[in-house]
């Protein structure tokens, strides 16, 4: 089984490997995995997303049901976090997303604007920012400035940063799709050479083969894949998403998976609070029960 990266070997300063060690020692199982629970589908996707679960469209339930359930963070944007976070603040560490975007313009020139800044992740006690990277799109050069400027705040103030590498536009379309094996792979390496601190990616689909380059076109499995795509972090921690819905016995499947090639957790949003709030937590005991035959070190 392949191992993940320890603290030590991160390069990181003193406020980074501080805030880290919290996030993975302090918070969820409390053995160097991590579990995370995203909630910035409402500006991604649109209100649609709570269509399931109307209860999950109110932030008081999601930040219950992060506490409830032992992850070791959640993830919002920044208007949900001074208004909803401040009720368990210090019992669940806080991601601040630094950017985000609708989903009503197409992909093809696909950006995500920063609304938040690191100096705003201090001063509501968040323990980690998050920046959305789109890798391949005609708007990539603009990405990558804005990402570095952030990369720069976050060293300088000690913020870790979790970088959601999604290849995004009409040239990954054309080379197998955003979730590729190819593509997932290639976000996985562009994250870690711009000095991400933790990358999330999806699960790669090594049978999405169309026009992707020659050494992608071969049988690969799904095991063999998201072990490329983790070695290709170099030493950046991996966190696996759990994607579109799919049955429960498939998602724990990919987590499982995820967890062999050396991912140092999952990060699972609709998956989990798309459902009542019982079957979450029934749910999250099973992902829970994956992440405990991983235990990390520290140093």
């Amino acid at each position: 089984m392949p191992t993940r990266p320890v603290l030590r070997e991160l390069g990181l300063n003193t406020g980074k490997k501080a805030r880290l060690r919290r996030i993975l020692f302090r918070h969820g199982l409390c053995n160097g995995t991590a579990f995370f629970l995203p909630y910035d589908q409402g500006l991604e996707h649109g209100p649609r997303d709570f269509f399931a679960n109307p209860a999950a469209s109110d932030p008081r339930f999601i930040v219950k049901l992060a506490l409830e359930g032992g992850f070791n963070g959640i993830v919002t944007q920044i208007g949900l976090a001074e208004k909803f976070y401040w009720d368990y603040a210090g019992e669940v560490p806080l991601v601040l997303k630094l950017n985000g975007k609708t989903d009503i313009p197409a992909d093809e020139r696909a950006l995500s604007p920063v609304n938040a800044t690191v100096e705003d992740a201090v001063r509501l006690g968040a323990d980690a920012v998050g920046y959305t990277l789109y890798v391949g799109t005609p708007a990539q050069e603009a990405d990558f400035e804005q990402y570095r400027r952030v990369r720069e705040d976050a060293h300088r103030l000690g913020m870790p940063l979790i970088v959601w590498a999604y290849p995004r536009g009409a040239a990954i379309e054309a080379k197998g799709g955003k979730d590729s094996f190819y593509a997932v792979d290639y976000a996985a390496r562009t994250a870690s050479e711009l000095g991400a601190d933790v990358v999330k990616v999806n699960f790669p689909h090594p049978e999405k083969r169309a026009a992707v380059p020659s050494s992608y076109d071969e049988e690969f499995t799904t095991q063999q894949a998201i072990d490329a795509v983790v070695r290709s972090a170099n030493r950046t921690l991996v966190l696996v998403s759990g994607g579109a819905k799919l049955g429960d016995e498939a998602m724990l499947e990919k987590a499982h998976e995820s967890m062999d090639a050396g991912a140092t957790g999952l990060i699972f949003g609709r998956n989990v609070w798309q459902r009542e709030h019982d079957e979450s937590l029934r749910f999250v005991a099973a992902l829970r029960e994956i992440l405990a035959k991983y235990p990390g070190e520290s140093e």
